[in-house]
């Protein structure tokens, strides 16, 4: 039964929070209210809601509450980010007659300032980690090390610098505090004794107006990359139940001495040799990683919120919180770990989510603010999607979620699924041995390198050598000729350069391919892959069946499953959580785009998408190797693209404060000295 006083509420944010707010409010039968800005008109949160409506900027206070009360809601829930622990926005939904589902904005300030938290659960005897702070503590003067600064307003590890020595402490004061105001608007700093092998555990917690307070046990989140979570679990591997229970009440306490209610988390960092805990923070709001908790305790974390922001006390104690199995996520994100985990982003072409998702089948959950066809821009958090596995054990619920992002297709951008599988699949992690730098130690070994598959290619050449090349029957490029097949060359566009396969025969019937050296691509005549530098490999009989978005490739015998979408010239092809984007151009074709002969060329791509922030060469200007042409910024990141070659800048084809899509063409360096590669003759293919 719904919360009686509610029969609307407005989700004041986007994405898969809103999306997965919305759900638990259509199943209770409350009205739910989206907010959407012009870009996100078509968003998948404004699909799922019962009504929307539009607004400046999701931080536009005044807009939310303006639209709250057109669509007559009486509540607001502010789902997770900004907003959330905002206790401006907490007080002026009060003001005007909206209750805001989530804590009283005295507790949000209380806990949103790292300095004044830190006192105030220490007096409620809960335990910190030693440390200093401002503006009554000389940081500069602090003499034990290793020590972690912290901004006092912030969160989501914006801002933390580990210090390892003296020496390196006024630099790290000066970096942290710049990026405190910037992100923050408060230049406030913290400093604490940086804890060995530390483990990121976290207890959820509940709280009423009549006094009651519960935790729900824990999540470890110490798989972490520069402060952000990525994978998160629970319980937690290291945690026995008396650690569990010391820690429960802990976090109850520190929700108590600040006249907490809703669903908060309390964060602390584990010594992972002594277990030895130590209160963080407080996160009060719902956190991205609630999915696990309710897994495991079976309880809806957004319908409690709402009962207890409806004034109903909580309908348990703690005694009938009981945690069943194992539930572990991972967070999906449009970014690229092989360069360096740079946001993504582009338009979602093709988009399959796991089978137990779809099918409900128990043990498999995808909490998603993305559907096909929808654009992932660089204004926005690049997280895509949570996927969630649960299982009887901890294994098993690895196995189940490694699976899971296996079945997992999202063609069009690229995603850090690979990585994500990766992980999961390293000893450690799959020991329970983590502690939150394991990430960083291991991440050669976990990032994907940047080389196409070659049966990969082999697909690609096959599916575009199957498409009608005109009406005519005669343009039918099955490569016949009197005496023998011939063969057809492909150049193929990768994002690690261009590369030449052969194909001969009907794909669809009975076909013969093989994979060229990449220099062949570039100009060497195919019939002589010798000349290449790299060996052909050797013609493999070959055929696709292709039956809607689903690929079926056969070479030498052997069958294999892709996603598969084209976009124009491009192809993208997806098989076990991976994707590639692939375009074709026929040798010799004069519609080749600039840079398609491969690296060295001068050509100059945006690393992701986002708006040009500074210019620094012209057109005309000499720049040496490497020498910084334009800065690109995304997600408040900052990316200098360098110079390919040296030469002259040719042509500059941005201007400062214009958006420009990943892969984008920026400029065109003219090589200092230029020796012309072989050429192909023109043609729609080459024989052999």
């Amino acid at each position: 039964m719904a919360p009686s006083m509610f029969d609307t509420v407005l989700v004041a944010n986007r994405g898969e929070i809103a999306v997965r707010i919305i759900r638990t409010l259509r199943r209770l039968g409350i009205t739910a209210v989206a907010v959407h800005t012009a870009a996100d008109a078509d968003a998948r949160h404004v699909r799922d809601a019962d009504l929307s409506l539009q607004i400046p900027k999701y931080l536009d206070i005044e807009a939310i509450v303006a639209a709250a009360h057109a669509a007559e809601a009486q509540a607001v829930h502010p789902g997770y980010g900004f907003l959330a622990e905002n206790a401006a926005f907490a007080r002026r939904c009060a003001e005007a007659g909206l209750v805001f589902v989530g804590p009283p904005p005295e507790a949000i300030e209380a806990m949103g300032d790292k300095i004044r938290a830190k006192a105030t659960v220490s007096a409620a005897g809960v335990p910190v980690v030693p440390g200093g702070a401002e503006p009554g503590d000389s940081l500069a003067s602090w003499t034990d090390f290793p020590a972690l600064i912290k901004p006092s307003a912030g969160g989501g590890g914006k801002g933390m610098v580990l210090v390892r020595a003296a020496a390196e402490l006024p630099a790290a004061l000066e970096s942290a505090r710049r990026t405190a105001l910037a992100a923050f608007g408060d230049g406030t700093l913290l400093i604490e004794r940086y804890v060995a092998d530390p483990r990121h555990i976290e207890i959820q917690v509940l709280a009423d107006a009549h006094g009651n307070a519960v935790h729900l046990g824990e999540r470890e989140c110490s798989l972490q990359r520069r402060h952000q979570k990525i994978v998160e679990e629970a319980p937690s591997p290291f945690v026995t139940e008396e650690t569990r229970a010391r820690m429960g009440a802990a976090a109850v306490e520190a929700a108590r001495a600040v006249g907490y209610t809703g669903a908060g988390t309390v964060e602390f960092i584990v010594d992972g040799t002594t277990g030895a805990h130590h209160f963080m923070e407080m996160n009060t709001r719902l956190q991205v990683e609630h999915p696990v908790t309710e897994l495991v305790t079976g309880l809806d974390l957004v319908e409690l919120q709402l009962r207890v922001a409806a004034g109903e006390p909580l309908p348990f104690a703690q005694d009938d919180v009981r945690l069943t199995g194992h539930a572990a996520e991972a967070r999906v994100y449009a970014e690229d770990p092989a360069r360096g985990f740079l946001p993504t982003g582009g338009r979602i072409l093709a988009l399959r989510e796991p089978a137990g998702a779809a099918t409900a089948e128990p043990g498999v959950r995808v909490d998603s603010g993305v559907a096909e066809g929808g654009v992932v821009g660089s204004e926005f958090d690049p997280m895509l999607a949570k996927v969630i596995a649960w299982a009887p054990t901890r294994e098993a619920a690895l196995r189940r979620l490694d699976r899971a992002l296996a079945d997992t297709a999202v063609l069009g951008v690229t995603t850090n699924i690979p990585f994500l599988r990766a992980l999961l699949a390293h000893p450690a992690v799959r020991a329970g041995e983590l502690d939150t730098g394991l990430v960083e130690r291991i991440l050669p070994d976990l990032v994907p390198g940047t080389q196409v598959p070659r049966e990969v290619l082999a697909a690609a050449a096959l599916v575009f050598h199957a498409l009608p090349q005109g009406g005519d029957p005669w343009e039918v490029t099955d490569g016949w000729r009197v005496g023998a097949p011939a063969w057809t060359t492909w150049r193929l566009e990768t994002r690690d350069g261009v590369h030449a396969v052969q194909v001969r025969g009907l794909p669809h019937r009975t076909a013969e391919v093989r994979v060229l050296g990449d220099a062949a691509a570039s100009g060497v005549s195919a019939t002589d892959p010798a000349l290449s530098g790299q060996p052909a490999d050797p013609p493999v009989p070959a055929r696709i069946r292709q039956d809607g978005s689903l690929l079926a490739v056969t070479l030498a015998g052997r069958t294999t499953q892709y996603d598969r979408v084209r976009h124009g010239d491009t192809l993208w092809l997806g098989r076990d959580g991976a994707a590639w984007a692939v375009t074709r151009h026929l040798i010799g074709d004069p519609g080749d785009r600039p840079g398609a002969a491969g690296a060295g060329d001068g050509v100059v791509r945006s690393p992701m998408p986002g708006t040009v922030l500074v210019v620094k060469a012209q057109a005309g200007d000499r720049v040496d190797e490497g020498q910084p042409l334009l800065i690109v910024e995304a997600m408040k990141m900052e990316h200098t693209v360098t110079a390919p070659v040296a030469g002259v800048v040719a042509e500059l084809l941005v201007q400062a404060g214009r958006p420009v899509d990943m892969d984008a063409v920026l400029a065109v360096v003219t090589p200092a000295a230029v020796t012309p590669a072989g050429t192909i003759p023109a043609g729609t293919g080459e024989e052999g």
